[in-house]
């Protein structure tokens, strides 16, 4: 499936039921640009994508790899999905993974092209979460 906002690929994602309170829309999954990280809820179930196709630098952890890639998705609206992204954060730091790091990395990674710079965000995110 093309992504109407730059023409990558997006595909389905399960959303693990740990993680359903801590992302907007409650669904159990989300179409998931793996280029632009765009996303949107859906009821497409089919043939659902491992976060891993993302990037190699997610974590390994499927949950964890999950957290992290729709935390940083959430970054496309810091001021909408901040209390998410935060939940998402905590979760990721219980699981072992500093999320800032994975954040750095992921900044680093030339087949990432959000429509939002991860560094900026991570950069205001760290403000706000001091």
């Amino acid at each position: 499936m093309e992504c109407p906002e730059c023409d990558g690929e997006r595909r389905p994602f399960a959303v693990p039921s740990d993680l359903r309170e801590n992302v907007p829309f409650r669904s159990d999954t989300v179409l998931l640009c793996t280029r632009c990280l765009a996303f949107e809820p859906t009821d497409d179930e089919t043939e659902l994508a491992n976060y891993a196709t993302i990037s190699d630098e997610l974590p390994d952890d499927p949950n964890t790899a999950a957290a992290m890639a729709l935390a940083t998705a959430f970054l496309s609206s810091l001021a909408l999905h901040r209390q998410h992204i935060d939940a998402l954060f905590d979760y990721v730091e219980a699981n072992g993974v500093d999320p800032l790091l994975v954040l750095d990395r992921l900044a680093d990674d030339p087949e990432l092209q959000p429509n939002f710079d991860i560094e900026s965000r991570r950069q205001q995110l760290l403000q706000l979460r001091d």
